[in-house]
């Protein structure tokens, strides 16, 4: 952050250049891999399981069949479908255990992730990498953030869902009113 510059604007800026360094054709494979699971088991760890929640409801809006590891409806993962997981820092134990195990039952793993040479991203299919700082990096010199541990890769991935949908909108051919007709009444 600049002296001059206030800290929402510097917020802002971090969030715009990390998102304008993510590679389109990755964010399209990553939608073209979803579009294509039979069943698509979603997971993440504290504050980017926040993430993964919205958009697992937004890829229920849109129709796909879509839960939550933990969630006592969670299906069985196996062959056809994806296991969509962030773990921005790389080395989450519980993101590994699970990738292990979904890739034991022939699931496809989908990885977000900000640690592009991490553990995870080794196990994984297909990476798409949010070239943001997390809690992995996020201390002395290595700290370039003017937001707390890895608040700028939590942003990052609300932006990138949301345009994942609205890139699997467009896939799907699935219009506003489809989307809305599938939204809870029970709020």
């Amino acid at each position: 952050m600049t002296r001059e510059e206030k800290p929402f604007e510097a917020a802002l800026r971090e969030l715009g250049d990390v998102l304008g360094r993510m590679d389109d054709g990755a964010i399209d494979e990553a939608c073209r891999m979803l579009t294509g699971a039979r069943r698509i088991g979603a997971a993440g760890c504290g504050r980017e399981l926040l993430q993964m929640k919205g958009f697992a409801m937004r890829l229920f809006h849109l129709g796909m069949p879509v839960a939550l590891v933990g969630d006592v409806t969670m299906p069985p993962l196996g062959p056809g479908d994806i296991f969509l997981v962030t773990a921005g820092p790389g080395e989450l134990a519980t993101m590994l255990a699970l990738m292990k195990i979904a890739h034991e039952a022939g699931a496809k793993i989908l990885l977000v992730t900000a640690q592009a040479e991490s553990a995870a991203a080794r196990l994984a299919d297909f990476t798409l990498l949010v070239p943001a700082q997390t809690m992995a990096d996020d201390r002395g010199p290595a700290r370039t953030s003017v937001l707390p541990m890895g608040s700028v890769y939590e942003g990052a991935l609300f932006v990138l869902f949301e345009v994942m949908v609205l890139k699997l909108k467009a896939m799907l051919g699935v219009d506003a009113e489809a989307m809305r007709a599938r939204h809870t009444n029970m709020e």
